[in-house]
């Protein structure tokens, strides 16, 4: 089986749906980022949702395809945790530091990613 960012991508987002992220945003950046290919932005209620949701992302990723992330990051604070596959990385936010960084503003060039529609490479 051949594994692509969008079969990681789909796992991220069904893995955040499941804990029940808030918020789920996925936007294509890699046409004007030299960092990633997606952003996946996502919401935790309070920092142990934060948490619970990222031990969940990495456990699924995981268990699926054999992939560990490159860094895991921000794990002891709770607030805001990424996670780094390379072609694409994870923000887990408490409420209020989404608003602050403003990642969506950042990379307001990006495409949002509907994960509703079938997704192709």
């Amino acid at each position: 089986m051949e594994i692509n960012s969008l079969d990681i991508l789909k796992k991220i987002s069904e893995a955040a749906a499941e804990k029940k992220g808030v918020g789920l945003l996925v936007l294509e950046v890699g046409h004007f980022s030299t960092v990633t290919d997606y952003l996946v932005i996502v919401e935790g209620n309070v920092d142990r949702h934060v948490l619970a949701l990222a031990h969940e992302i990495v456990k699924e990723v995981r268990d699926t395809f054999g992939i560990r992330p490159h860094h895991v990051e921000g794990l002891s604070a709770g607030d805001w945790v990424l996670i780094d596959y390379s072609d694409i990385i994870v923000h887990i936010f408490m409420p209020g530091m989404r608003e602050k960084f403003r990642l969506e503003s950042l990379w307001s060039p990006g495409k949002i990613i509907d994960l509703k529609a079938p997704l192709t490479a």
